[in-house]
């Protein structure tokens, strides 16, 4: 698939205005506490290293379907299609290459639509 059809397949269905991405530096321990219990805190979930802010996506709060992804990295959950939250962690170095693909399309689907507000302290994100 082309980059161009990719990102047509990916696209939001209302076109989401983001901010231009951001790479300040969130620890781990920061990370963990934005996991949409707190409600002054965003809400963040990370994918090969880079944040995204989910706040405003009910699924990732305290209470949503998906809010075992959130205040981690959960790269590997995400190219598995996992909700185990022992699949919630930021290796995906050694997954097969249609579970990588799966991962780039999540980044790509996450970045249609939530902006990036900076990257994991000491994350590997190649």
């Amino acid at each position: 698939m082309t980059d161009d059809a990719q990102s047509k397949r990916f696209a939001p269905k209302v076109p989401v205005q983001l901010d231009p991405p951001k790479d300040d530096p969130i620890s781990v321990e920061e990370l963990a506490k934005c996991d949409g219990t707190d409600p002054t805190r965003p809400t963040l979930v990370a994918i090969k290293g880079v944040v995204f802010d989910v706040s405003r996506n009910a699924a990732y709060g305290a209470s949503g379907q998906y809010r075992v992804f959130v205040g981690k990295d959960s790269s590997r959950a995400l190219a598995r299609s996992s909700l185990k939250p022992e699949d919630c962690v930021p290796e995906w170095y050694d997954l097969d290459d249609k579970e990588k693909t799966t991962l780039e399309e999540w980044f790509t689907f996450f970045s249609k639509r939530y902006n990036i507000v900076g990257k994991v302290e000491g994350a590997k994100n190649t």
